[in-house]
């Protein structure tokens, strides 16, 4: 759920892969211009109003039993966008990169 105020900054730990969140951001930032290095984990999603810029990096997967859940490590720095501006690329983005569940 994101939360009505978004940061400049923050981070969160994500249970994905590189590969997967990659995948994603298109589809989780529909209307920006994105340039991303995979190598180097970094993606910088791009409006005429302002930039975000995802930074993440790989952690130990979180086992639960026998069940094994990668996990990224991501930073979040907004740029140039203004609160509602914030909410609404972040709510998209959570929206699209939401794992199904309960």
């Amino acid at each position: 759920m994101t939360p009505t105020f978004v940061p400049l900054a923050f981070e969160r730990v994500m249970g994905c892969t590189a590969t997967e969140l990659v995948s994603w951001l298109p589809r989780a930032l529909p209307d920006a211009a994105l340039n991303t290095d995979v190598q180097d984990g970094r993606s910088v999603a791009a409006w005429t109003i302002g930039t975000l810029e995802l930074r993440w990096h790989t952690l130990p997967p979180r086992r639960i039993a026998l069940l094994e859940i990668p996990q990224l490590r991501v930073h979040f720095v907004f740029q140039g966008l203004n609160d509602e501006e914030r909410y609404r690329v972040q709510r998209c983005f959570d929206l699209q990169t939401h794992r199904g569940g309960g």
